[in-house]
């Protein structure tokens, strides 16, 4: 009798609309990165300074995943998404008003925060696919993620350039609005599987570190990469905007269309890890990412090898993303959003020190030696796989 897939549980208009809500709230975590030459002019900063900008943003993301991730395993995640949309749209009016460094430091980090929306819509979507296509709903959803994280930059440089930086944050608000209101109309209540009191919720976390060496392993390896990642980006207009290219802001902020090759690497692998394990297709990505810093760093006062550059970064900073994630969601199906919140913490507290580092290294030793210290977050990233997986064969080999 032929086999008979089974269909997902997740209707593809709601899969839709919740990649459309990652892509315009995963958005404002990178909304400021081509427009900090315009933020250092208006409050007169200098690079290090300039810096903590794209820091704080990933800080107070970082922050949330630590102590508001956790709370979709106890809580209804419809009701936790609709408080989170209007922390978000007032963090973003802050923005938009903030009249010196402090307050705009300050609104960039409940940004952050705000935009742990991202975070509780990936467990539902994993939450109600059906095992076998679990790696294809991740796929689209992190899809939605890969186009909001590069086009945001796009977005933002164009509407700086035609109605100055603030108008970015005003526009992103609205945006912000929207969409909670048409999450909180559409998704589904769920009941919570764990009934655990907060201080335990969030102590519990270390259990599940101490627990799971695979979460160990897809958390630290996911760290090194996007921490190159972020590096790369938080520099990228500052480079671009100088001698030999001095662009526009409008113009920086185009790089982000060139990075939406990442999508075709979380299209591809998303499809792929279902059928051929996570660690082989991790391991081709990250060789990727090494690649991407090796051009930058022969070909990255050129603009065919910042291209050149970005495609390979982007293709496999997110193909390596999906199957990392799908394994994460795999370990313990009733603590999704705390393993999530785990994954994601060393993520973003990664990005936030890639990103601070990646200035500075540029205020120290220009743009090579932002490229040098990606390239070497990038091999370390490849040399921890590579190794864990030739650990985890040989215990199998033993076991059988």
């Amino acid at each position: 009798m032929p086999h008979t897939p089974v269909p997902p549980a997740l209707p593809k208009p709601l899969l839709l609309l919740m990649a459309v809500a990652i892509a315009a709230t995963a958005a404002n975590l990178y909304y400021n990165q081509p427009l900090l030459p315009e933020i250092r002019a208006e409050f007169g900063l200098d690079e290090g300074a300039v810096g903590l900008i794209p820091s704080a943003t990933q800080l107070g993301y970082a922050a949330a995943i630590l102590l508001i991730s956790p709370l979709g395993d106890v809580m209804n995640r419809r009701q936790l998404i609709g408080m989170l949309s209007v922390l978000l749209t007032l963090a973003l009016l802050a923005v938009f008003v903030a009249p010196n460094f402090t307050v705009l430091i300050a609104a960039f980090i409940v940004v952050g925060m705000g935009a742990n929306i991202t975070q509780q819509l990936l467990p539902i979507g994993a939450s109600l696919s059906a095992p076998a296509l679990k790696g294809a709903t991740m796929g689209v959803l992190m899809t939605g993620l890969t186009v909001g994280i590069l086009l945001s930059r796009t977005i933002s440089g164009t509407v700086a350039q035609a109605f100055g930086w603030r108008a970015v944050f005003l526009m992103a608000a609205g945006m912000a609005a929207a969409i909670g209101l048409l999450l909180r109309a559409n998704l589904p209540d769920n009941k919570p599987k764990v009934s655990l009191p907060y201080p335990a919720l969030i102590l519990s976390l270390l259990g599940l570190i101490r627990k799971h060496a695979l979460l160990r392993e897809s958390a630290l390896t996911g760290a090194l990469w996007f921490a190159a990642f972020n590096a790369l980006w938080a520099t990228l207009a500052l480079h671009v905007t100088s001698s030999p290219f001095n662009y526009t802001v409008q113009q920086a902020g185009l790089f982000g269309l060139v990075g939406l090759s990442g999508i075709l690497g979380a299209k591809v692998a998303g499809r792929l890890v279902d059928r051929h394990g996570a660690g082989r297709i991790i391991a081709l990505a990250l060789g990727v990412t090494v690649s991407a810093f090796l051009v930058l760093a022969i070909w990255g006062d050129s603009l065919i090898g910042l291209i050149v550059g970005v495609v390979l970064l982007d293709l496999g900073v997110f193909g390596a993303q999906i199957p990392n994630q799908v394994r994460v969601f795999s370990i313990d199906p009733e603590a999704q959003s705390r393993m999530n919140a785990v994954y994601m913490l060393s993520y973003y507290l990664a990005a936030a020190l890639g990103s601070a580092l990646g200035v500075h290294m540029m205020s120290l030793g220009g743009w090579h030696a932002m490229v040098l210290f990606g390239l070497g977050l990038a091999v370390a990233g490849l040399v921890h796989h590579l190794i864990r997986q030739s650990l985890a064969a040989r215990a199998t080999a033993r076991a059988t």
